[in-house]
């Protein structure tokens, strides 16, 4: 077969190769095979990717054993809960971006054949998936796993969320450092990533339902007998795919990402999936509205699972009842069967004769565990563009908030007010400034939403923000990654303390009630400028994302 890392034999290029890559051990007849990237984000940084070398050697191993070479690349490894330490948290959305960079230079500019991306935390998967659509080369992601967690006394699960949220109530002497200490304690029992339905499993299980992972590949426990089998049978996959000439694009077709929707709604996902997803499809060349997508697909699926923090179930007992395959099983109605699969088959041939294990944690369509979308997507004047709100799958929460904004331009401003009763009952705390041009990179503003949680007032004041929201956990009425953001011209932008801002649900609605006439004169407040003051990489990130309702994908800035 034509390879196109294949080169003229005494050719300067094939010469060149030749000899850099018999010093790692690779024979003249190895120089003709099917030359494969192993993609690794590997890093010490966090438990999430401490077990990646592993299985990048086993399936490098497994690709040798199957007739191809394989050539371990590395890639720079977010992590929200470490990487957002610095500059507003910046680094972890655009770390996505520079992932999938990091993929394209080396596949490319080594002209390798195919990839196996080793997928992880939360910004891997989707970095990985960019990279794919853009180089259009055949890949298989593979899932490494979520970790272990424990269990307090009480019998109650600790886990990173629990942390998370918990760690909000000490400036209100809700807990002591010393019970949160506890509680951390026995919160990660392994590597891997977070065991709650957030954006590491979410996306995940997207991957599966685009059809670039084995069947069966999604949720799955790191370092499990079924973790290592699918990594080394992906192996084989990948080289039938790159013979077969089977490509990202001819996989991720706009019935295919309609069908990743579905499983979102369906698994009540992160947030996060949703501007993943319209990046992947914006680098894969396929013009859907993924907010859009959301809204019209959410009238007919509901919450299918109730996974922590959605509800009571563990990710243990999803996988056990099916995972992505059972959702996927349960949503047949709903979805484009005939889309392709890396493996070969179409997605409704990998699903025939499938029965879901246990119907009870992965019901059927027409037995949601909730009658609405946990994910809404609102509109209105306040967010033109849209803008996200997500539901319990389980419990009861207000659905309609109205009240005066009051407004912060950064989250520790933010949650000092908070502590020190500056942020009243009834009002609406607007936090603008995180959007990815506004950090830049995104900011995290779920610390905002715990500090409201400790303070006791959450259900009491609403939050609306352009900033990021944590993929695993949400509380009260939170309006998130309102489009366009405060940095750009919009509504956002121009909100002033004291302005009626109204949220209703239901209605998916989010307005800002202010006169029209009112808020043009309001507009000579000054618009953010991309890049200024910022340097090295946030700076070249700035200068050239674009809006988060496409995806905040790199490229030239479209026009605003």
């Amino acid at each position: 077969m034509e390879l196109r890392s294949n080169f003229p034999v005494g050719s300067p290029r094939w010469a060149t190769r030749r000899t850099q890559w018999k010093v790692l051990g690779l024979t003249d007849d190895d120089l003709s095979k099917p030359k494969i990237a192993v993609v690794n984000s590997s890093s010490k940084l966090a438990p999430c990717f401490s077990h990646l070398d592993d299985i990048a050697d086993r399936v490098c191993q497994a690709i040798r054993d199957a007739g191809g070479v394989a050539f371990e690349i590395r890639t720079v490894a977010p992590t929200d809960f470490i990487m957002a330490a610095g500059e507003r948290g910046g680094y972890v959305l655009s770390s996505r971006d520079l992932l999938a960079n990091d993929v394209e230079a080396a596949v490319e500019g080594a002209m390798l054949d195919g990839m196996v991306c080793l997928a992880s935390c939360d910004k891997t998967t989707p970095g990985q998936l960019i990279a794919a659509g853009r180089t259009n080369l055949p890949t298989v992601v593979v899932p490494c796993g979520y970790q272990p967690c424990g269990v307090m006394d009480n019998g109650e699960p600790a886990d990173i969320e629990e942390v998370f949220i918990k760690a909000g109530h000490v400036a209100s002497g809700g807990i002591t450092v010393d019970d949160l200490c506890a509680i951390s304690d026995r919160a990660i029992g392994g590597p891997g990533v977070c065991t709650g339905m957030g954006t590491a499993n979410t996306m995940h299980i997207v991957a599966e339902a685009l059809g670039m992972t084995l069947p069966g590949a999604a949720p799955v426990a790191a370092n499990s007998p079924k973790m290592w089998a699918t990594a080394e049978a992906s192996a084989a996959t990948i080289l039938d795919a790159v013979r077969a000439d089977r490509r990202p694009r001819d996989i991720m077709t706009e019935g295919a990402f309609r069908n990743a929707v579905a499983a979102v709604l369906a698994v009540s996902g992160s947030i996060n999936s949703i501007k993943h997803l319209q990046a992947i499809a914006v680098e894969s060349g396929v013009g859907i509205d993924i907010n859009e997508a959301f809204a019209e697909l959410g009238r007919d699926v509901g919450p299918l699972t109730a996974v922590r923090p959605s509800g009571p179930d563990s990710i243990e007992s999803f996988e056990a009842a099916g995972g992505a395959r059972g959702v996927l099983s349960q949503l047949r109605p709903v979805l484009d069967l005939g889309v392709a699969t890396i493996g070969g088959p179409t997605l409704g041939e990998t699903l025939e004769g499938y029965a879901v294990p246990d119907d009870t944690i992965i019901r059927p369509l027409d037995r949601p565990r909730a009658p609405h979308a946990t994910l809404q997507i609102l509109r209105g004047s306040l967010a033109p563009e849209g803008s996200i709100v997500k539901l319990s799958a389980t419990e009861r929460r207000q659905d309609r908030f109205t009240g005066p904004a009051v407004v912060f331009e950064d989250a520790a401003e933010a949650i000092a007010a908070i502590n020190d009763g500056h942020v009243e009952e009834g009002s609406v705390l607007v936090l603008r400034g995180l959007g990815p041009v506004g950090t830049p990179g995104m900011g995290m503003a779920s610390n905002v939403v715990f500090a409201i949680n400790g303070a006791g007032l959450t259900g009491k004041v609403a939050v609306v923000t352009d900033g990021q929201l944590s993929g695993l956990v949400n509380q009260g009425i939170v309006v998130g990654e309102v489009k366009p953001e405060g940095a750009l011209d919009g509504p956002l932008r121009l909100v002033r303390d004291g302005d009626e801002i109204a949220i209703d649900i239901p209605a998916r609605a989010v307005d800002l009630r202010v006169a029209a006439a009112e808020l043009g004169a309001r507009g000579d407040r000054p618009l953010s400028v991309p890049g200024e003051g910022s340097t090295g990489w946030l700076g070249v990130y700035a200068r050239n994302v674009t809006p988060l309702e496409h995806g905040a994908t790199l490229g030239r800035r479209l026009a605003r």
